[in-house]
């Protein structure tokens, strides 16, 4: 996502660019697989802050709504606890505080409220400085220097994602429910900082949208716009080496071939980045901590009763953070989700089944050694069986694909299988985030989940976006 944004950015600017890619198709975690004839998402499977989006097919010289169709499955999320209590969430935070309401009661209806504005008022402070725009940094919080204590207390730095949360709300239903979008991120409840609240706004709040067709289409809009403006794209291409010549980046080494570059944008792992394609680090370094895995796999699943997204919470949610953090294995009792694609996508289905996205969340590969990969198959079992119980799936509807944290760190060089790039366990983690342009090696930028904004599909292309225009900046 973030080197085809960054594609399509420059490519609109007028720029000569080459993209390429190492795998088969483009589009890196974001991608598809197909079993007889019906193509399925294997990778992302929600869709927020729409308008960075279409700022970068705009840069393109396009408009998102004229690329693709987005679709708003209402309700979009049912959350199963373990009590039986079933809660529904809409695109319109009204109607999802009337479900809470019917739900779980007036008081916590009104705590949801009280939550919701807190977590506005993160975003609307963070998001110009940790999202749209540049990397944070020294410099930077001088700028700010006269608002830093309003803007400190805006996006609560100190507290903990979990005691923040706990310090607006009572309820345990929605306490869980909002604990969840720390792993959004691949990050601790327990520990991260409570400024990813910020989060629970961005879906909450401004909606989770889908894409007509599935959510490889982004990735095909991207790539058609990019094309369009002239970009050369070439799959199965491989970079081995990032070139350098008198103290900046002069192109890029092939299997076979050379080019010569005026900027690289390196949309791989920084922790790549650094083992495998610089000979020399330049002050770059690995992310501290890797953010949170995941086991995934798609069930081709007979019609059943169940909205777009659903979400099955275990009885004791602490231990599945203590679970993966603590104890670097995957959850005993794990959160379940799943993602109806033809519901959430329209996507086109079996003529007797629908591809059933399903996630539980699971650590990164360790970083010496390797991990007995038995323990797959019994967390694949008890998936299966919190699914029959809850009647999501049939006892013989197969899973017709399958991939471990190892599988995508095997795809994905240099992540370890983590989704999102870092972790954000501490309140410093968003400082130490790369920012897109690497001053000590000009010539070099960066546009991926471990670069700055961070991981996830939205922050991904504004990685891209963010990386482009500081070439522009620096080269036009």
């Amino acid at each position: 996502m973030g080197g085809l944004s960054a594609a399509a950015v420059l490519a609109g600017a007028g720029w000569q660019v080459t993209l390429c890619e190492a795998g088969a198709r483009v589009g890196g975690k974001a991608n598809v697989a197909e079993v007889d004839g019906v193509e399925f998402d294997t990778g992302p499977s929600v869709v927020t802050l729409p308008h960075l989006l279409d700022g970068v097919f705009r840069a393109a010289g396009s408009r998102l709504e004229d690329e693709l169709t987005l679709l708003r499955p209402d309700p979009g999320f049912r959350y199963r606890y373990p009590d039986g209590v079933c809660l529904d969430v809409y695109h319109a935070p009204d109607a999802t505080r009337e479900s809470i309401r019917a739900a779980l009661g007036a008081e916590t209806a009104r705590e949801f409220d009280a939550f919701l504005a807190y977590a506005r008022r993160i975003w609307d402070a963070a998001a110009p400085h940790f999202v749209t725009g540049p990397a944070p940094s020294p410099a930077t919080v001088m700028r700010v220097l006269p608002q830093l204590p309003s803007l400190l207390w805006a996006i609560d730095p100190l507290s903990t994602f979990r005691a923040a949360i706990h310090r607006h709300t009572s309820s345990p239903h929605l306490r869980m429910l909002l604990e969840r979008y720390a792993t959004y991120n691949g990050s601790d409840a327990r520990t991260c900082p409570a400024t990813l609240n910020c989060i629970a706004w961005v879906e909450l709040g401004l909606g989770v949208f889908g894409i007509e067709g599935g959510l490889y289409n982004l990735v095909r809009a991207l790539e058609r716009v990019a094309v369009r403006r002239g970009a050369t794209i070439r799959t199965s291409t491989p970079v081995r080496r990032i070139l350098c010549e008198s103290g900046r980046v002069s192109g890029v080494a092939l299997d076979h071939e050379q080019l010569e570059a005026d900027a690289v944008i390196c949309n791989a792992d920084v922790a790549h980045v650094v083992d495998s394609l610089l000979e020399h680090s330049h002050g770059l370094r690995r992310p501290d901590q890797a953010s949170m895995s995941g086991w995934t796999a798609v069930v081709r699943a007979k019609t059943a009763e169940r909205l777009a997204h659903e979400v099955l919470f275990p009885s004791d949610y602490e231990a599945e953070f203590a679970d993966i953090f603590d104890h670097d294995r995957p959850p005993r009792e794990p959160t379940v989700y799943l993602c109806a694609q033809g519901r959430a996508h329209g996507r086109t289905t079996w003529s007797d089944a629908e591809p059933l996205f399903v996630m539980a969340n699971a650590p990164p590969e360790p970083t010496r050694g390797t991990r007995d990969e038995r323990i797959w198959p019994d967390l694949r079992e008890t998936v299966r069986a919190r699914l029959l119980d809850a009647d999501l799936i049939g006892a013989d509807d197969p899973i017709v694909w399958e991939r471990t944290p190892r599988g995508l760190a095997q795809t994905y060089p240099g992540t370890r299988g983590a989704l999102y790039g870092a972790a954000s366990n501490t309140r410093f983690d968003a400082f130490k985030r790369p920012p897109n342009r690497w001053s000590r090696l000009p010539g070099l930028y960066l546009a991926s989940g471990s670069a700055h904004p961070g991981g996830g599909v939205p922050l991904c292309v504004q990685s891209g976006r963010l990386a482009a225009e500081a070439v522009i900046a620096d080269l036009g």
